[in-house]
């Protein structure tokens, strides 16, 4: 007890660290949770448009050149319907499953609702009908179908839908959306927590300090660190990639060599961020304590959470997660089939992000050399 309250920085994440973390979560669950999806609609009856229009999807018209999965790759749609006659073809996204669930389930239920209107129309009619039949019992009689004939009942087309999917297929869960999130946050975690640890043991033990006594220089010593445990990250890198595509059976549209890419960029900045963090640690124990406050909001702003359901003022501090930006490249890359420039912008913050800790290490390690 005396040597906890002795070191003041343990006690600080040990008890602070918890309630920041149960803030952040608060605010995070509090945000807005209405899903939206947007729909583009094309040649699409009016009344059946109105049945689908609701608080979870958002219609927007198309012109009748309009391709399907062009509109989708264009505006980011959820979803594009078409109607010929009385078929229906609806085009999915898919690369979201909860929206794609939200589609499918507002056009049954606009169905659902057209033909229970329709029918409480019918039995209305029906009704009127019954009360003239009392009155000209004689004329019904020889005309069956009068009551409905003069009623004008509604009536509803018989819709066949056909559903195609941009990316994935039916099959597709949310599992498939949650991976690529969970397979650069496998990387950054262990990363991270391994490369920070090895440096603060090696100054702990004091041999940082006689390797700084020599003229070894600082930027030698990242650089080595960088090289080793970067080969070591590759590996997990493919043990991960290849184990998902054969293990769980995951289909990856785009190129394998842009995920081990993003990747190893990645783990660079989980690397960089890990050796500048131990500077602040005097344990290995207190390295261990920076995660809920390094790692762990990672995780929330990495897109398991839809960042545009957030507060409005939660929303910029996802720009400053690295996670962010790799997890964002790397779900484009397996479920979109996105090429190396459509991600160029997210290498490039992951470089500067690299860029960044590396510079903070080369200051900080700085303290260190007593010669």
């Amino acid at each position: 007890m005396q040597e906890m309250f002795r070191d003041k920085r343990t006690l600080a994440l040990m008890f602070v660290a918890p309630l920041l973390i149960l803030t952040l979560i608060y605010f995070l669950f509090q945000s807005n949770n209405d899903q939206t999806a947007a729909l583009g609609v094309q040649n699409v009856n009016s009344t059946l448009v109105k049945a689908i229009d609701n608080d979870h999807v958002t219609i927007h018209q198309l012109s009748d050149s309009a391709s399907a999965k062009r509109v989708i790759r264009q505006k980011d749609y959820a979803g594009v319907l078409v109607q010929k006659g009385d078929k229906l073809t609806l085009t999915l996204q898919n690369s979201d499953q909860s929206k794609s669930a939200i589609l499918k389930q507002s056009l049954q239920a606009a169905q659902v609702k057209l033909k229970t209107k329709a029918m409480a129309t019918t039995l209305k009619a029906q009704g009127q009908a019954l009360q003239k039949l009392q009155q000209a019992l004689a004329a019904a009689t020889r005309n069956p179908n009068l009551a409905q004939n003069q009623a004008g009942a509604p009536k509803v087309p018989n819709y066949k839908l056909k559903t195609h999917y941009l990316y994935g297929n039916a099959d597709s869960t949310f599992f498939n959306t949650l991976l690529p999130i969970m397979m650069g946050f496998v990387v950054f975690f262990f990363v991270f927590l391994i490369s920070g640890i090895a440096l603060l043991k090696e100054r702990t033990t004091g041999t940082l300090y006689r390797l700084l006594a020599t003229p070894v220089k600082r930027s030698e010593i990242i650089n080595g660190y960088l090289v080793g445990y970067g080969l070591f990250a590759l590996i997990q890198t493919l043990l991960i990639v290849f184990y998902s595509i054969f293990v769980f059976k995951i289909q990856i549209l785009g190129s394998i060599w842009n995920l081990l890419i993003i990747n190893v960029l990645l783990a660079f900045v989980a690397l960089t961020l890990g050796l500048f963090i131990s500077t602040f640690a005097a344990s290995e124990f207190q390295m261990v304590q920076f995660i809920p406050v390094v790692v762990i909001p990672q995780i929330f702003f990495s897109g398991i959470i839809p960042i545009n359901q957030m507060a409005h003022w939660l929303q910029p501090i996802a720009r400053i997660m690295p996670l962010y930006y790799g997890a964002d490249a790397m779900s484009n890359v397996i479920q979109k089939g996105a090429n190396f420039m459509n991600i160029g912008f997210d290498l490039t913050i992951l470089v500067g992000f690299a860029v960044l800790f590396l510079m903070l290490n080369m200051v900080t390690m700085r303290r260190y050399r007593q010669v």
